[in-house]
């Protein structure tokens, strides 16, 4: 239920960021893929924050995955959520083998940017073709 509340809020405020309905692909809504043994989903709290993990996926090789769905609720912003909940997230990848990871972000959202770029994500080319994303950044673990 908190992943349900934390996603079903995260895409509102997308929604609200885009200026039209977010409308995830189908293939970023497998919620296996974010399941071990292929990835995690860890939630902050009371659904205050959540962030993905899968392998598999779109411009995604063996020994590489992909964040997803970093999120913070606005009333937990400027805490350091985001930034523990990205650790956590690379801490898990590490116990699953992987040595890089990827992640995609939207122009519409410029303090995601900001925070990867301040902690060791490069930008790299697009790997994949989410409509939404403008930016795509890489981490070696």
């Amino acid at each position: 239920p908190e992943a349900t509340a934390c996603m079903q809020a995260y895409f509102r405020e997308l929604s609200q960021r885009f200026g039209q309905q977010f409308d995830p692909r189908p293939v970023d809504s497998d919620v296996a893929a974010m399941t071990p043994p292929r990835g995690v989903f860890l939630i902050a709290g009371d659904a205050l924050g959540c962030v993905g993990l899968r392998s598999g996926a779109e411009g995604i090789v063996p020994g590489m995955g992909e964040v997803k769905r970093l999120w913070i609720a606005p009333s937990a912003r400027g805490q350091g959520l985001a930034l523990r909940l990205m650790a956590a997230v690379e801490d898990e990848a590490r116990t699953l083998g992987l040595t890089r990871l990827r992640l995609d972000t939207s122009r519409h959202l410029p303090e995601a940017q900001a925070l990867y770029l301040r902690h060791g994500w490069a930008e790299i080319a697009a790997y994949n073709r989410n409509p939404y994303a403008d930016h795509w950044f890489e981490k070696r673990l």
